[in-house]
């Protein structure tokens, strides 16, 4: 039979020796006079003698070669919560250009008499630089969506093809930026809104380096446009 040492300290106590009996079969029991309680638990033991003697900590010692004492510890498992990587949504800065060159050209023929031209060249400047003020492309982790206002409100669905104004970064299967020096109109299609492919064309009212970054990252290289 196999046995240890274990001493119980206080703070203002003296050293008071146990028995302990570790050998196969006997459950692990600690004798204090006379009386065999299992030492399963620490805290049990603690529980019954911790009103007189104190906290008990154990210090065990193998008497033999072939006994393996063990000690009662406490496990503490630390668990790392891995934070998912969200993709940051990104919203283009308007950019006027194109509807101020539109409405520059306008001024022009007005000033040569041109009223014919200048009027729908006018018109559609004017629109530009309505629809730059308040329409946004937002870019988020999955999908491409049209907003509208500082707030970015719903823009409801959409006049010409139907359906909400979001469509999913895997379903585009092209996508073009015209003209990369100046880009003047985006266009892109997706299988989103029908099986065959719908195609979309917005006016560029927003910065074109920054569209052209995030469509790259996000729907993947054009085939054919690029800034130079």
């Amino acid at each position: 039979m196999a046995s240890s040492a274990i001493a119980m300290t206080t703070s203002s106590l003296p050293i008071i020796p146990l028995s302990c009996d570790f050998s196969h079969g006997s459950n692990n029991k600690l004798q204090v006079g006379g009386r065999a309680i299992p030492l399963t638990n620490v805290s049990r033991v603690n529980k019954i003698f911790g009103s007189t003697f104190g906290p008990m900590t154990s210090t065990i010692k193998s008497a033999g070669p072939s006994s393996q004492a063990r000690r009662p510890s406490g496990v503490h498992a630390i668990v790392t919560k891995r934070s998912e990587s969200k993709t940051e949504t990104i919203v283009p800065d308007p950019d006027y250009r194109v509807a101020i060159t539109l409405l520059g050209a306008a001024t022009a023929l007005i000033a040569t008499d041109n009223l014919l031209p200048a009027a729908p060249i006018g018109l559609l400047g004017l629109l530009l630089l309505v629809q730059t003020s308040r329409v946004r492309f937002v870019f988020d982790n999955e999908a491409l969506e049209v907003k509208v206002g500082a707030s970015l409100q719903e823009s409801g669905e959409n006049v010409f093809v139907g359906g909400k104004n979001r469509w999913k970064y895997s379903t585009f299967t092209n996508w073009e930026l015209w003209w990369p020096n100046f880009p003047v109109l985006v266009y892109f299609k997706e299988t989103q809104t029908k099986p065959e492919g719908q195609v979309h064309f917005f006016p560029v009212i927003f910065n074109g380096k920054q569209l052209y970054d995030v469509l790259v990252a996000r729907a993947g290289p054009s085939k054919n446009s690029g800034p130079k």
